[in-house]
Parts: C-alpha cells; sequence; structure tokens
C-alpha cells in the first residue's frame, strides 16, 4: 500500500486566478483537480489512491504505453516481441480480460521540474526501470508541460527516445470532463470535431474499417457513447455545453484519432487525444516511430468560455 506522501499533489494557478489546477507525480502526474472560477471541472471517481493502485481513472490520466485496449497479452514493433507478464500489479484488465489503460499509474513517479513560475509546472518520467520494461522494452522519458491560463489548462507531452531503441507511440490522454452549471446531463449539448467512426468488434478491438460519423453535433440525453473516431478535423474541437457555459477540448499537436465516452447515467464526458487508435502495438495501424535521439510531441488544451 502507498503512502499518503506518494500522492502528495502540486499546485497551479493562472494569472488572474480563474483557473487552478493540481497534479500529483507519484501518481502518473494524473490532474486530479480543475477549476474555473471556483467549480470543479473533472469527475474525481474513487479518488487519486484508487487511481494509482487498482487503474480506476478519474480527473485527466495520462494512458501510456497503449491508449485503451489490446487485442492480446502481447505484441511485436520496431525489432521487438514482447510477451506481458502477469497483470497483477502491472496493468488493469478489462471486462473481457483484454489489458486496457497501460501500466498502472502506481508504478509510473514522476519528477517534478522547476519552473519558478506560479501558472506552469513541469515533470519527466524516466522509463529504463526493469519493472516498466517489462510492460514496454523501449528506453525512453516523457517530459509533461503544463501552462493554466484564465481560460483553461495546455498539456504538452514529448516523448524522447533516449536511448539506442526506435520507439512506438501509442499514449493518450482520458479527461472525464464534469461540465459547468447546473443543466442535466440529458440536456448537454455535444460537438465532435470528426467525420468518421473506427469500427469496432465485440471486445471494442477496431476492425481497421471506419465509417461516417452521422451524429457530429447532438442533445447527449440517455445516449452511451464508447467510440473511437479518425478524419479529425483541422484543428480537432470537441466541446459540450451547459447552461450558459461551454467546455471545449482542442488537439493542438500530435493527436490524429480521438475516442469519446460518455456511459449513459454517468455525470461525466471524456474527449480523448490519442496518439493512435486502440490496440495500435498489435496492429500496427496509425502506429508512429521514433527513432533514437529524435522525439514526439503533443499537445492538447481545455477550455471554459460563456455561450
Amino acid at each position: 500500500m502507498a503512502s499518503v506522501d506518494a500522492f502528495a499533489s502540486v499546485g497551479i494557478v493562472s494569472p488572474g486566478g480563474t483557473v487552478r489546477a493540481r497534479f500529483t507525480p507519484g501518481a502518473n502526474m494524473v490532474c486530479d483537480s480543475f477549476t474555473h472560477g471556483g467549480v470543479e471541472l473533472l469527475h474525481t471517481g474513487g479518488g487519486v489512491e484508487a487511481y494509482a493502485e487498482h487503474g480506476k481513472t478519474m480527473g485527466i490520466p495520462l494512458l501510456h504505453p497503449w491508449a485503451n485496449r489490446l487485442s492480446a497479452p502481447g505484441y511485436v514493433v520496431a525489432g521487438k516481441q514482447l510477451t506481458l507478464p502477469a497483470p497483477e500489479g502491472r496493468y488493469a484488465l478489462d471486462p473481457n480480460g483484454l489489458p486496457i489503460h497501460g501500466a498502472l499509474p502506481g508504478l509510473l513517479a514522476w519528477e517534478p521540474l522547476e519552473t519558478g513560475a506560479e501558472d506552469r509546472i513541469s515533470a519527466r518520467l524516466d522509463w529504463s526501470a526493469p519493472s516498466l520494461m517489462e510492460l514496454f522494452p523501449y528506453t525512453h522519458e516523457l517530459r509533461m508541460d503544463v501552462l493554466a491560463g484564465d481560460a483553461g489548462l495546455e498539456i504538452v507531452t514529448t516523448l524522447r527516445a533516449t536511448g539506442e531503441d526506435t520507439v512506438p507511440v501509442s499514449f493518450g490522454y482520458h479527461p472525464y470532463l464534469r461540465p459547468p452549471g447546473d443543466a442535466p446531463r440529458a440536456d448537454w449539448q455535444v460537438s465532435l470535431g470528426a467525420s468518421q467512426r473506427l469500427v469496432l468488434d465485440e471486445k471494442m478491438i477496431p476492425t481497421g474499417e471506419t465509417e461516417p460519423l452521422q451524429e457530429r453535433a447532438f442533445r447527449l440525453e440517455d445516449s452511451s457513447w464508447d467510440d473511437g473516431l479518425a478524419g479529425l478535423a483541422s484543428p480537432p474541437e470537441f466541446s459540450v455545453s451547459a447552461g450558459a457555459q461551454t467546455l471545449r477540448v482542442t488537439f493542438d499537436e500530435g493527436f490524429p484519432y480521438a475516442q469519446v465516452f460518455a456511459p449513459e447515467g454517468q455525470p461525466f464526458i471524456c474527449f480523448e487525444p490519442m496518439t493512435a487508435p486502440t490496440n495500435a502495438l498489435v496492429s500496427g495501424v496509425g502506429l508512429r516511430l521514433v527513432e533514437p535521439g529524435d522525439e514526439y510531441r503533443t499537445a492538447f488544451s481545455i477550455a471554459v468560455s460563456d455561450n
């Protein structure tokens, strides 16, 4: 059991004080609070400890080294063949017994870096320890840079291949957004910046086919979503409006795929920026490779505005 100190958070605040956010370096740099004008905009689920130890996602978590599911407990990429070890204490399984959401967050302790500013935070994660390499045998480093502005947050994540390995890029984020305002979920207005839906099999794995996305602007009502999207707009913008305000997620750089997650009856919606589609480590579809010494940079932002 991790100690309470392992879940100590670091806060940032925008220049005008409108936006405040907290991140937990000892639990994969999860953003466990994001407020605008004192209003919490994230669904915090079971809290940081449940997230760290059991992978119960909440807040704004990073999913690394794979986003969402793998169709099998192993993969062959960049000249390396890997069979995943037993999941206990390493990664979570979905209801079908498939690996999901990458390494358990409790394994991923980030090192905060000095920024000298109250409105930003930077941190790095070294991926070279044996416990991490047995899940993803590619030496690399992640750096996260977060900036708080009075309209919202920008999160920049850079993967750098620091060793001799060519590194596949298959991470994503899973922001659990709780729209501002008192409007019931049935009245939330959703807009999706994509034109294609990934066709999924019975285990939620992409088949490789796509189909037109019929609904791009709609009232959420009692619908349920867990859909991979492609054919993103330029720039890719996803939004939910509730009452007098809109919460908008923009994929600024490096995220050519998206996942929308809004299960029926739950008080949140997720617009997930993804560097590759679900199962890319196994299928190879949409998978980018970073050569030794090179890097892959991503950025997305979350903003609040009045309607």
